[in-house]
């Protein structure tokens, strides 16, 4: 695990003649050597950038960004728990624009033809593990790019988060084509809750209202009684019909024909109730326009 190390950034010098503060940037990686080789790199290539945390695991990279409040977020995308495209999600939900910017985001992955095409369709950037010199400069530049373009965003008092989780949600959309399987899941193999998990049924996915991370297993909830799957939610994810299917949530998934009503609290996040169901089901900021109507 990397600690997190941190520093004041009210005390970090601006770049000599520039008349600028510094850049602030956060790693999230969780193999210190890779991290340290960012960081080398990225100094290299951009001086200005000054990293004022290195963290190991996405959840301390949420912590760490909420507190610090960087420009610039690096965040592999494999990571102990939450992974970087989660954490990126998590932090747009609870992120405070009228404190700070929502900072610029690059992701570090191993080289995977599919991710990269995905990434490559998209505002957002990537950054090829092990770092490659010429690949991180291009990745500066576009980051350069997004950080003036953010500025302007603020001048003319439009919101940059709602770009940024529009861009994540493209993103998580075209790498989840690229993982999606032939054949949709018909049939969900279920443990009754409460049975410990001496009985199996199946659950046709038509008669799913949601389906809800909790702990190790999948909370799948019907209109007749609730089960635990033990597939992870990301893995189950990819051999669902999207289109049946929609993610309102890091840890939620909902049937879309089963939703009855959204509401707007008095904090301006939106809840959705199903047709069958009494609970109220959150909608994050990353899913929020799945119902721009409101």
């Amino acid at each position: 695990m990397i600690e997190a190390k941190n520093v004041n950034v009210h005390a970090i010098p601006a770049k000599a003649g520039s008349g600028q503060p510094p850049f602030l940037g956060l790693i999230a990686e969780d193999e210190p050597l890779l991290a340290a080789a960012l960081k080398t790199e990225l100094a290299r290539a951009w001086p200005e950038l000054r990293i004022i945390a290195t963290v190991g695991d996405g959840a301390s990279a949420v912590r760490q960004a909420l507190a610090l409040k960087p420009d610039v977020l690096f965040l592999d995308i494999r990571m102990p728990a939450l992974s970087g495209l989660d954490a990126a999600a998590e932090l747009a939900d609870a992120w405070n624009e009228a404190a700070a910017p929502f900072p610029a985001l690059a992701f570090v992955t191993a080289y995977d033809q599919y991710a990269v095409q995905a990434f490559e369709t998209q505002a957002v950037d990537y950054i090829l593990k092990p770092v490659q010199p010429e690949r991180l400069r291009k990745s500066v530049q576009k980051l350069r790019q997004a950080l003036d373009q953010r500025a302007r965003l603020v001048l003319v008092q439009d919101s940059g988060l709602d770009a940024a989780a529009g861009q994540l949600f493209q993103l998580l959309a075209a790498l989840q084509d690229s993982a999606m399987s032939a054949a949709p899941l018909r049939q969900l193999q279920v443990s009754p809750a409460g049975a410990g998990g001496s009985t199996i049924r199946m659950v046709p996915v038509d008669d799913v209202l949601y389906l809800q991370a909790a702990d190790k297993y999948v909370r799948v909830v019907t209109a007749t009684g609730e089960h635990l799957l033990r597939t992870p939610l990301k893995d189950l994810l990819p051999q669902l019909d999207a289109r049946q299917f929609w993610q309102i949530h890091r840890s939620t998934l909902v049937r879309a024909d089963a939703i009855d009503t959204v509401q707007r609290d008095e904090s301006g996040k939106l809840r959705l109730h199903l047709r069958g169901c009494p609970d109220r089901l959150k909608v994050s900021r990353l899913y929020a326009h799945l119902f721009k109507a409101m």
